[in-house]
């Protein structure tokens, strides 16, 4: 087993794949410009935020100490549901331990023989992962294809069907057409998840994309969403009508047989919550800085946080995340198989609380960057030879 674990780590570095869990103090002083965190709104250290999660801990503990289903849960999951419905204005809430455990009870929860997967490709590795669970058939369809989803919906034999996309992606930052993709699960009779991990917060002055087209409440469409980007926690939740929220506890296995969610956590996301609902100025401002960005960096803008800038090869990707790191900047270096289309990406994030000064300096390292490297046509993956399978 040792050598095959050399074989493999010998394939990373030759392919440039190397990745390492690297300690940081982002509150140190000289700390590092952070653009490669989700922290999208700075709430993470926000006061009232930190506030919060200290009173949970001395009311309730450092852990919720058993299953929701035992003896779990606890006042702040039930006040923090709320303040997630409130936020996104979708009838109930259920939270989970994580945002990859929402996404895995909630297609476990749907799927089976019985139920059509029709995913994006460029979904999230946590819904790649879930499909692969649910013992579901899948359909996996070209990025923002809603002609396929229509395709697939329309030949289906299955009596049920989940489309599953995010509506703000994590690597390219572009979003889905949820109107069309909503009005074609209603003609067919199936359900929308939209996992609105970089929406909640950042789109629809922060209520999401779900919230902003118009679809909040809307009985066959279900949200799942993090708590620990906009949000500043940890944690997930899935949201969608009474009924739904009903089956997930009888029926989700990372809620069922899964310790609840920290209190410190809940806590904090719950107040996160009710900020973003009450200062809507918040998401204003990390679009404003996200404009900002992109136009010095002279690239094309994207609607949410995330900003992608193609490179050449996983190797120019390292490098160029290396030389920025030695300039005090930190972003995403995202490297197949992270990157769906096989193409390397610098992901740069906006945030709320970055300074004027602090994006034009960021800007500065990045233009050139942006403008020299140029990823390869023949790169752009169309076989699917980088993209994870079913």
């Amino acid at each position: 087993m040792e050598t095959w674990l050399a074989s493999r780590d010998h394939v990373r570095q030759r392919r440039g794949l190397v990745r390492a869990a690297t300690p940081g103090d982002p509150v140190a002083p000289g700390a590092m410009l952070d653009l490669a965190s989700n922290d999208y709104l700075g709430l993470s250290r926000d006061p009232r935020v930190t506030a919060a999660a200290v009173d949970a801990v001395q009311r309730y503990g450092s852990g919720a100490r058993a299953s929701r289903v035992v003896n779990g849960t606890l006042a702040v999951h039930a006040a923090l549901e709320e303040q997630l419905c409130q936020l996104t204005g979708v009838e109930s809430a259920l939270a989970f331990s994580s945002g990859y455990l929402a996404n895995l009870g909630v297609l476990g929860a749907l799927g089976g023989p019985g139920t059509l997967l029709i995913l994006d490709a460029h979904v999230h590795a946590s819904l790649l992962d879930a499909a692969r669970l649910s013992r579901s058939p899948v359909v996996m369809v070209p990025h923002g294809d809603v002609g396929q989803v229509a395709t697939a919906l329309n030949t289906r034999s299955q009596p049920r069907a989940v489309v599953v996309v995010e509506s703000l992606y994590s690597v390219l930052g572009d979003g889905a057409n949820l109107t069309e993709l909503a009005a074609l699960c209603a003609y067919y009779d199936a359900w929308l998840l939209v996992d609105e991990a970089h929406g909640i917060g950042v789109a629809g002055a922060g209520r999401g994309a779900v919230h902003a087209a118009g679809l909040a409440g809307a009985g066959h469409v279900v949200l799942s969403v993090t708590l620990s980007k906009a949000l500043g926690a940890q944690g997930g939740a899935v949201l969608g009508s009474r009924a739904l929220r009903e089956h997930l506890v009888n029926t989700a296995r990372p809620f069922i047989f899964g310790t609840a969610l920290a209190p410190a956590a809940a806590a904090a996301a719950a107040m996160a919550a009710q900020i973003i609902a009450d200062e809507p100025a918040l998401a204003g401002q990390l679009q404003e800085n996200a404009a900002t960005l992109a136009r010095l960096c002279g690239i094309e803008r994207s609607p949410g946080a995330v900003q992608s800038i193609p490179m050449p090869s996983a190797d120019h990707a390292v490098k160029a995340a290396a030389t920025l790191r030695a300039a005090g900047v930190l972003v995403g270096c995202f490297r197949p198989p992270s990157v769906p289309d096989g193409v390397s990406r610098l992901r740069v994030t906006a945030r709320a609380d970055l300074t004027l000064q602090e994006l034009d300096y960021a800007a500065g390292l990045l233009r050139p960057m942006a403008r020299e490297h140029r990823a390869d046509p023949s790169e752009h993956n169309g076989s699917g030879r980088n993209r994870i399978t079913i």
